[in-house]
């Protein structure tokens, strides 16, 4: 093939008004109108499938009830009561593949009540009436409880245990609260600061107080936190990013698709930053998706995500997967990465193997290589644990991560976990706010024993 003369990497490829219709709220809010039209679809169903699926196990025919009835207020609160992250879990939550798929409309019309922006329309009414918090903070009970990670799963822990009249101090290693919801979320999903207003709210519970900058390992250590408070829980996250293992990984336009969302995320003129004329995407997650579609909504041209299987098994849903082309990203199944080239000192284009599987069901290569020219390429192949900040605990892992029980306590007496640094754990918000909520309980039991 023919090598661009030039990499093509620039800022401001877009007009203005394209960049803010591009980056506005990808599914704009129920109007009050809407909300009750859309509650008044829903059955009410006896054992409700949906609220089965629901990680948190919110009521959900209950607080659809109450916007039935006027009350998104009411409906809010019992959101709140079993997801106090509600606000952001229906943004972000993956509801096609959960609530929304198991929806008796949705088996019988294909059509499912859109449970997700119900729960928006009550959780956001909720907030922008500036309501009293839902929760009324228990008697102090005098324990102190240590929370690294001001992520979904560390946010739940110490919501519910200040709720109960502990004490929380949350320690983060970024310079704002909020972990995957405020730097890992496309920022289409989640618009005008909603991960800091939703960090305060949660605050205003009292008894919980942050402090970031201070990461586990550096500032504080696990032992230390273990001698100076009741209980320690972990929300670390997964801080690593997979390599792809090629000569050239380190080249220019070579970016780890994390660090591309974060940083997206936190600026402040999304048309200063720089995107390639043509991307190449590496991955089949949520990562890979938002990456691919945010470089396009840069300015990209050609976006491409390719993928080492097939389109069944990538983690991103379909309806994701769906997203990502209907914005013009082309999603190629069945290559993996094979070489990188780089030419003056940043990559110009990446060779892929297509793959199949072989008489044994295992991924194999075929020897047959396709090159597609790329000015950027971003690595979106998962994240990996740091276990080092943990050695001093001894706390058992599993290939990396936290071994924790059922109710998310480690092998070290006083130290729960919880999110995707546990083994088995998933990186969807309202499961990390499951796990916080369920080691809180478990806290809570342990120490008022």
């Amino acid at each position: 093939m023919t090598m661009p003369e030039t990499r093509d990497v620039k800022s401001k490829r877009l007009s203005d008004a394209a960049y803010a219709d591009n980056f506005s709220d990808i599914h704009p809010p129920l109007t009050p109108h809407e909300a009750l039209v859309e509650a008044d679809r829903c059955y009410f169903c006896y054992d409700a499938p949906c609220m089965t699926a629901c990680p948190t196990s919110i009521d959900i025919p209950m607080f659809i009830r109450k916007i039935q009835a006027g009350n998104p207020v009411g409906a809010a609160k019992t959101i709140f009561d079993q997801n106090i992250l509600g606000g952001m879990c229906a943004r972000v939550c993956p509801t096609e593949t959960l609530c929304e798929e198991v929806c008796v409309r949705e088996i019988a019309e294909g059509k499912p009540v859109k449970i997700g922006l119900l729960q928006r329309h009550a959780t956001d009414t909720y907030m922008e009436r500036e309501q009293p918090h839902p929760f009324v903070r228990a008697a102090s009970t005098g324990k102190t409880i240590a929370v690294v990670g001001a992520g979904p799963a560390g946010l739940s822990c110490a919501h519910r245990l200040a709720s109960l009249g502990h004490d929380v101090t949350i320690y983060e290693a970024r310079e704002k609260a909020g972990g995957l919801n405020e730097y890992g979320i496309a920022s289409y999903k989640t618009t005008n600061d909603f991960a800091q207003d939703e960090v305060e709210f949660i605050l205003e519970i009292g008894g919980i107080g942050i402090e970031t900058g201070k990461a586990l390992g550096r500032d504080v250590t696990l032992d230390q936190l273990a001698r100076d408070f009741d209980a320690v829980f972990l929300g670390l996250g997964l801080p690593g990013v997979n390599a792809l293992g090629l000569e050239g990984e380190n080249a220019a336009g070579v970016i780890d698709a994390v660090d591309f969302i974060a940083v997206l995320r936190q600026a402040e003129d999304v048309s200063a930053l720089e995107i390639g004329r043509r991307v190449v995407v590496i991955g089949g997650g949520m990562t890979a998706i938002d990456a691919a579609i945010q470089s396009r909504l840069l300015g990209a041209e050609e976006v491409t995500i390719a993928y080492r299987r097939g389109q069944e098994h990538m983690n991103a849903s379909l309806y994701e997967q769906e997203l990502a082309q209907t914005h013009g990203v082309v999603i190629r199944h069945w290559l993996a990465p094979s070489s990188l080239h780089v030419t003056d000192g940043a990559v110009s284009a990446i060779t892929l193997e297509k793959t199949a599987l072989d008489n044994m069901g295992k991924l194999a290569g075929t020897g047959e290589l396709v090159t597609l020219e790329a000015d950027q390429v971003f690595k979106a192949i998962g994240q990996t644990p740091d276990a080092g900040p943990l050695a001093s605990a001894s706390i058992e892992l599993d290939k990396g991560r936290i071994r924790v029980s059922d109710d998310r306590r480690t092998s070290h007496p006083k130290i729960w976990a919880g999110g995707d640094c546990v083994a088995g754990g998933e990186d969807l918000t309202v499961v990390s706010v499951e796990d916080g909520k369920i080691a809180a309980m478990s806290i809570h039991k342990a120490l008022m024993a």
